[in-house]
């Protein structure tokens, strides 16, 4: 069992925050229903060092400690694929706040 606080303690830790989002879409891609606990494991550790290493650029790239969206879009602008599907959901963010807005001001005034 590993030591709390040593680096593959805090690795366990962390571990399982993405589990149940890995399985869901790994069935929505065409997988089992259940597929098999180590396919889902090794698929949430890249998810993880993914999510590590572009979060460690950002910092480093843009104002020191602090990610903005600017540095992740500044990262992945040499993607296409990532390059787009970023566009797409920043443009389906704003519209969704601007619907908020009009619920909110159409249902509690302004």
């Amino acid at each position: 069992m590993p030591a709390a606080g040593s680096a593959e303690g805090m690795k366990e830790a962390s571990r399982r925050v993405f589990l149940s989002a890995v399985r869901c879409m790994m069935y929505g891609f065409g997988d089992d229903q259940n597929p098999y606990t180590e396919s889902v494991d090794i698929l949430e550790d890249l998810v993880i060092e993914f999510i590590t290493e572009m979060t460690h650029k950002a910092m480093s790239i843009g104002r020191q400690g602090r990610v903005q969206v600017e540095d992740i879009v500044f990262l992945i602008r040499k993607d296409p694929r990532k390059f787009a599907r970023v566009k797409d959901l920043l443009t389906m963010n704003e519209e969704l706040k601007r619907a908020r807005k009009a619920f909110d001001e159409a249902n509690y005034g302004s």
